[in-house]
């Protein structure tokens, strides 16, 4: 029984449900993809769907508008997966539980994210392309895979077969509030390579968690100064007067996320010493970042004199000197927009692997200026490899440069005054978009970024809200067809 059914516009919310029974996360899109391909083909348009299994979908113009120009509709069709640990459920094969919560007024699913980012995208692009009272000039619908893991699908479409140069993103998520440029960004995976020791005889084991931080996404939140739980693990262990040896490390789940937990298991010979400073080291963090991040702890978790014969140690000095002294975080603002991020870095997953030969550390770097990014990069690999590390670096888009003459962004400040009585906000973030990589490949692009309203987007507790995404439908329909 559908859940969505009494909701408007009826035919985007169908799809949307439609799409939510469809397994889609990133690196899992063969599904979703083959749905669209196949959408395209039943409603008799000029349809693509590459290797990579990006979807292309192109409908002529209707009488009269034909010599307007095209425009092209864009998002992603990949979803980030995930659900609550207590939930028995395989994300890769099994649908969502949708449901509307807070008196109709946001779309949910049971115990995993949603995906509205950047299922919404996808329902309103085929809304738009099932409606056949809509007058139109060419729309060309873009639908790309893998976005959220390093936007694979941008990087490889071929857009050759497209004709216009005016592009709609609909990847955001807050509703009035036009995206005119980003910044651009990579993924460095280093290995710190360690030593097996022995155990030293009288030594005891601390398993310990560095937690209650607020994290959020490295893009949006990394100008907050937020506490990073991988970087006070590496400052709690070279901070110590003593011997510290290293049986595991894990924290953080993605480069793009501020880690918000990390566990450790260390050796220490000296323990009462090293209790001490522990509650030094908690009672320093937690007036550090008292209004920043008031919920920090550092906690035991386990202590052990009787150290199990399985237990491997390592000696991980270098690999602990490199996350204390690595930068982390905001390293320049923008010189052209006031209160903008220029340049960052965020130090999102550190953990043992290999079987221990080595501790991995992988970070986000975006910048809005290429040297920057490029010279942050450079520091980063020089400190790594300083420290007898090695580094991949992966997922380099480009950013996404203002427009100061942008036809399609006056005439939707202009849609958006006359519908709704105000003027939207035009803003740039520091967060990555595909607008950058599709640039690289349309000629003078010309395009804007807009969504409706979502909140804890990439978590379990995710929200789509109905209203606000009927609205955003209404105007995408009205700039079509406004001339």
């Amino acid at each position: 029984m559908s859940v969505l059914s009494e909701l408007e516009p009826k035919k985007v919310f169908y799809y949307f449900e439609e799409i939510t029974k469809i397994p889609h996360g990133s690196y899992n899109v063969d599904a979703i993809s083959d749905y669209l391909a196949n959408f395209g083909k039943e409603h008799g348009l000029e349809t693509y769907q590459d290797e990579l299994k990006n979807v292309i979908m192109i409908k002529e113009a209707t009488d009269g508008y034909e010599n307007e120009p095209a425009l092209i509709i864009q998002g992603h069709m990949d979803m980030v997966a995930v659900s609550k640990p207590e939930l028995n459920i395989d994300m890769k094969k099994e649908p969502l539980k949708v449901a509307v919560g807070g008196a109709e007024e946001y779309i949910y699913a049971e115990g995993t994210s949603l995906g509205g980012d950047d299922g919404i995208a996808v329902a309103v692009g085929l809304a738009l392309l099932d409606d056949e009272t809509l007058k139109h000039p060419r729309l060309e619908v873009v639908f790309t895979v893998n976005e959220e893991t390093g936007m694979e699908g941008a990087a490889g479409i071929d857009l050759s077969m497209l004709k216009g140069n005016r592009l709609l993103n609909l990847d955001s998520e807050d509703e009035g509030i036009f995206l005119t440029s980003c910044a651009g960004g990579l993924r460095a995976n280093i290995d710190l390579p360690v030593k097996e020791v022995s155990v030293p005889a009288g030594a005891t084991l601390f398993e310990l968690e560095i937690g209650g931080l607020l994290g959020g996404h490295s893009g949006e939140e990394i100008i907050k100064g937020r506490a990073n739980s991988n970087k006070l693990a590496g400052r709690l262990l070279q901070g110590f007067d003593g011997e510290v040896l290293l049986a595991d490390v894990d924290g953080g789940l993605a480069d793009n996320a501020i880690p918000r937990v990390t566990k450790l298991s260390v050796v220490v010979k000296e323990a009462e010493k090293f209790e001490k400073y522990l509650e030094e080291f908690s009672k320093d963090v937690a007036s550090e970042f008292h209004a920043k991040d008031p919920g920090f702890y550092t906690k035991v978790l386990r202590k052990t004199a009787e150290i199990d014969s399985d237990v491997k140690v390592y000696d991980a000095a270098n690999a602990i000197k490199f996350v204390f002294t690595v930068p982390n975080g905001v390293q320049a603002m923008s010189a052209d927009i006031e209160g903008l991020v220029e340049t960052s870095l965020n130090l999102g997953i550190l953990k043992m692997v290999d079987s221990g030969k080595a501790v991995h550390a992988t970070f986000s770097i975006r910048s809005s200026v290429e040297s920057a990014k490029k010279e942050l990069t450079d520091r980063v690999i020089c400190l790594a490899e300083t420290f007898g590390g090695s580094v991949k670096l992966s997922g380099d888009y480009p950013g996404w440069a203002y427009r100061s003459d942008s036809p399609l962004r006056d005439k939707m400040c202009a849609l958006y005054e006359k519908m709704y009585g105000k003027k939207p906000v035009l803003r740039a973030i520091h967060a990555g978009l595909e607008c950058g990589l599709l640039g690289d490949k349309i000629n003078d692009l010309d395009c804007v970024s807009i969504g409706p309203d979502m909140k804890d987007i990439h978590t379990t507790e995710e929200k789509l809200y109905i209203a606000s995404s009927r609205r955003v439908y209404e105007f995408v329909r009205a700039l079509i067809e406004t001339k």
